[in-house]
Order: structure tokens, then C-alpha cells, then sequence
């Protein structure tokens, strides 16, 4: 009986011993399957994932240039505001300086101050008369 219950126990040790063997085979195969599949679908993934990035820069690309030329236009549209602030300004500038030179040269012409028209005046005839005297100085 001692046999029976030991070969019993020896049989019992082989087929447990030969069930781990066997699923730690299957966990071995499984995981090279694994390993095999990650590889093959991984490099699947990294295209997929080099044409989904192209296509984010290319859009991203896009957004910039109309953002860009937005901005630009608007720029644009900023300067010519400002050239015809500008033009309109010196407008009222050269009227402004105008009124102011007619003002004062009515203030020094009441006060008997000659302008600078009048100098000039005074000077053309006055070299008028030089020339006029230094003919007839020249005749006698």
C-alpha cells in the first residue's frame, strides 16, 4: 500500500510539474507574440503618428500665414489711418503758421516795424537808384 500511496504521489508530482511547465511555455509563447505584434503594429503607429503630425504642422502652418497676413493688413490699414492724420495735421499746421506769421507782421507793421516784403522792397529800388546814379555819374 505504501507503494500504491507513493506512486500515487509521484504521479500526482509529474502531471503538476509537467501542467506548470507547460503553462510557463504558454506564457513564454505569448510573450513573444507580443513582442512580435508590438513590433510589427508598433511601426504601423509611428507612421500614423509621422503623417498625424504633418498634417498639424501643415495646418498649423496655415493658421500662422493667415494670422500673419491679417496682422500685416491691419498694419497697413494703421498706416494709411496715420498718413492722413498726418496730412490732415500739417494742414492745420500751415494754417496755424500762416495766421500766426500774418499776426505778427500786422503787430510789427502797427508798430512801424517794416517785414521782411517791405525790406526786400526797399532794397530792389534801392539798387534801382544805385545803377541809375552810376550811369548818370558816368555820362557827366
Amino acid at each position: 500500500m505504501a507503494k500504491v500511496i507513493l506512486k500515487k504521489k509521484i504521479d500526482v508530482q509529474s502531471t503538476a510539474l509537467s501542467d506548470v511547465k507547460s503553462y510557463a511555455r504558454k506564457i513564454w509563447l505569448a510573450g513573444l507574440g507580443a513582442y512580435t505584434k508590438v513590433g510589427q503594429e508598433g511601426s504601423e503607429y509611428f507612421q500614423e503618428l509621422i503623417k498625424a503630425g504633418q498634417t498639424v504642422e501643415t495646418k498649423g502652418k496655415k493658421v500662422v500665414a493667415e494670422k500673419l497676413e491679417a496682422a500685416n493688413s491691419e498694419i497697413d490699414e494703421a498706416k494709411s489711418e496715420v498718413s492722413t492724420f498726418k496730412a490732415k495735421v500739417e494742414v492745420q499746421l500751415d494754417k496755424v503758421e500762416k495766421a500766426f506769421d500774418t499776426r505778427v507782421a500786422s503787430a510789427l507793421n502797427r508798430i512801424g516795424i517794416a517785414s521782411k516784403h517791405d525790406v526786400e522792397t526797399l532794397s530792389a529800388k534801392l539798387e534801382e537808384l544805385t545803377a541809375l546814379l552810376e550811369r548818370v555819374a558816368r555820362k557827366h
